[in-house]
């Protein structure tokens, strides 16, 4: 499954919020939220304009990781 383009920093942080992930904190242009769904686990999402293929990828594979989801069924599970 392709990743989606054009994500934003906010609208990511706005569709992990079905998985339990609130903002804890945020410094300069990075939000670090935080869920206890499957034990604690944070991600750091930057607030950019889009969010660089990368940095999505890895970003998504650490949540999907976390929650015993591949990519693919995190992407269904979140609308983005």
């Amino acid at each position: 499954m392709k990743l989606p383009r054009d994500v934003h920093g906010q609208q990511l942080v706005k569709a992990l919020r079905v998985l339990g992930y609130e903002v804890t904190r945020q410094s300069g242009s990075h939000i670090r939220i935080t869920t206890t769904q499957n034990g604690e686990h944070h991600e750091v999402v930057p607030a950019h304009s889009p969010i660089k293929t990368g940095t999505l990828a890895g970003i998504l594979k650490g949540i999907a990781t976390h929650h015993g989801f591949t990519v693919a069924e995190l992407l269904m599970r979140i609308d983005l």
